[in-house]
């Protein structure tokens, strides 16, 4: 099923931003902001909530600790314990540098599993593109028309878009 999506685009950053700060204060729900380079201050204008995917991280390097000496322990005290000097089975020192690399290999292979999870990318996915000239120089404000939305509404998102900068404004099916 196709969504109807209104499109604005924007030649300079200053008036993304302000038309970003002027429709969510008309209550119109932003859908996503596409930008060729980062710009500060958009996502909190837009009003996108911050990813928590350094929370995800952060999971996974725990679990990456904790199974890399769970491994060590099984492997050095129980499978194949080595008695040598009268030194212990598990010394927490000697491991302490596979512990620290299998953190960082576990954690970092799982929060890329998950990012590419969460945005859905996969390999045969279809791309959606909103308007080529983002990736070069253009910014794009895309607003989701729903099917309980007056023409009303979408005038005035149009008007806030012109009002604001916009280039140019469609209304694309996609």
């Amino acid at each position: 099923m196709n969504k109807k999506y209104i499109i604005g685009i924007f030649k300079e950053e200053e008036n993304l931003i302000s038309a970003l700060k002027k429709i969510r204060a008309g209550n119109i729900t932003i859908k996503d902001v596409y930008m060729p380079y980062p710009v500060h201050g958009v996502f909190e204008a837009a009003g996108i909530k911050n990813t928590r995917l350094p929370i995800a991280a952060i999971c996974f390097g725990i679990l990456g600790l904790t199974l890399s000496f769970i491994f060590v322990y099984w492997s050095s005290a129980i499978s194949y314990p080595l008695i040598y000097g009268g030194k212990p089975h598990f010394s927490i020192l000697s491991f302490v540098i596979i512990g620290f690399l299998l953190t960082i290999n576990i954690g970092s292979f799982l929060s890329v599993i998950t990012f590419f999870l969460r945005v859905k990318l996969f390999p045969g996915k279809k791309n959606k593109v909103i308007d080529y000239r983002v990736t070069d120089n253009r910014f794009a404000i895309v607003t989701e028309i729903k099917e309980d939305v007056s023409s009303d509404e979408i005038r005035i998102t149009k008007l806030l878009m012109e009002e604001n900068g916009a280039e140019e404004i469609n209304e694309r099916s996609i």
